[in-house]
């Protein structure tokens, strides 16, 4: 005999009471953000890869923007409250991970012929100094390694809010940052005047507090 299954009804006020349990289920678990700067706490930070975005664009043509990212990268961060223009921040990238949605094109990329990944896997970016230039911005400065090129280089930073994550259950600060670069500074010059000199590296991503 065939067993009969039975489904429950989805009346309409048993689906407004599961609504209101998983709205009151998230309403827990968001965090209380502090926007304002001054409430990032001192110590030290590492990046939460799961939840960081390494972009790169590029001029194409004069006809369009060409962007790709970069799936493996780490970086730490240093910071003091009291003297926030002296926070350090530390990243490196594995320039093997670019990814531009097309496999075999990624494979050329990471070649000799342009970033040459064989000889030069990883890129850095280490600041020596933030200067602050708002309540929740700053720029700041350092060196950045591309391809075993050294040069100074900005980014420009940005506050976004700091909270105990409450299903981590540890402090965490999100920031965004953006960086121009030009590519000739580093050796990158292929197909020069078809694509653009300026490259903009754009992050963002959570720090949790160690």
């Amino acid at each position: 005999m065939k067993q009969k299954i039975i489904r429950p009804a989805f009346t309409p006020a048993l689906l407004a009471t599961l609504a209101l349990v998983v709205s009151s289920c998230a309403s827990v678990l968001a965090p209380d953000v502090e926007t304002d700067a001054s409430a990032l706490r001192d110590g030290e930070y590492a990046l939460d890869p799961a939840h960081a975005t390494l972009l790169f664009k590029i001029g194409h043509l004069e006809l369009s923007t060409y962007v790709g990212r970069f799936n493996d990268f780490s970086a730490s961060l240093d910071f003091d409250a009291a003297k926030p223009e002296n926070a350090r921040l530390q990243a490196s990238v594995d320039v093997r991970s670019l990814d531009v949605n097309d496999a075999s094109f990624a494979e050329k990329l990471i070649g000799p012929a342009w970033f040459d990944t064989q000889s030069h896997p990883e890129a850095r970016f280490v600041s020596t100094g933030i200067t602050l230039t708002g309540e929740t911005t700053g720029v700041a400065r350092g060196d950045l390694t591309l391809k075993g090129i050294i040069r100074p280089a900005t980014m420009d930073v940005t506050f976004i809010g700091g909270a105990r994550n409450n299903i981590t259950q540890r402090y965490t600060v999100g920031f965004e940052g953006k960086m121009v670069i030009n590519r000739m500074d580093f050796g990158i010059d292929r197909y020069q005047g078809l694509l653009s000199d300026e490259v903009t590296l754009e992050f963002y991503g959570e720090f949790i507090r160690q």
